[in-house]
């Protein structure tokens, strides 16, 4: 399976009822096939057991599953990594999880996109594009300028993230990158799978810009 355009990363926080899992089932059933588990607050027991409960679903539908900043609970469940830009080197990451996995990295900065492209990293989101309450300790939004100057510059996939619904899709996919990343457009409110359905139909009436499904 290559990469999806529609990347999902989660904040059990957002979900309707706290329910992490119930929100991935609709979503995944309405077509997300990229997950990021990111439950930053949890310790590395506790991920541990939740990212069994979502690699049992990831595996159901056949998609991938990324664990944020935590090489040793992805090597444990058999998921992809998401690292931090400061993160540990992504070729340490990359030699203990194997030359298959799938690795992301988050960037702020067009200079950090030219510097990871050269460490071996699957793909990068960058952002944030949008002002967005998850992403404000990261300075102010970069824009959609600086997006398409990123997508110029980058040999790798650039996910899009930071304030985007269905209706930035095609504002943001004209700059040429891969696709789109979200928290709250697509785990937020009763129905995720609404949401999730909303925004790959935005992704799919941009053919020429994001990777069409």
């Amino acid at each position: 399976m290559g990469l999806p355009p529609l990347y999902l990363i989660s904040d059990r926080h957002a979900a309707h009822g706290g329910d992490l899992l119930a929100a991935l089932d609709v979503a995944l059933a309405a077509g997300v096939r990229l997950v990021q588990l990111r439950e930053k607050d949890l310790d590395a027991r506790d991920l541990l057991a939740l990212g069994r409960e979502v690699k049992r679903l990831t595996d159901q539908y056949g998609a991938h599953l990324l664990v944020n900043g935590r090489a040793d609970v992805a090597l444990a469940l058999g998921a992809g990594v998401h690292l931090p830009s400061n993160d540990p080197p992504v070729a340490a990451v990359r030699a203990l999880l194997g030359p298959n996995a799938l690795i992301g990295v988050s960037t702020h900065h067009v200079d950090e996109i030219v510097a990871v492209a050269a460490t071996g990293a699957s793909f990068v989101t960058f952002g944030p594009v949008f002002d967005t309450p998850s992403k404000r300790g990261l300075g102010q939004p970069v824009g959609c300028d600086a997006l398409a100057d990123a997508v110029r510059q980058s040999a790798l996939p650039i996910f899009a993230l930071g304030g985007i619904g269905p209706a930035q899709v095609s504002t943001v996919c004209a700059s040429g990158c891969h696709g789109v990343a979200a928290i709250s457009a697509l785990l937020a409110g009763v129905d995720p799978g609404a949401r999730t359905a909303a925004m790959l139909k935005a992704i799919k009436a941009t053919p020429d810009a994001c990777q069409s499904l």
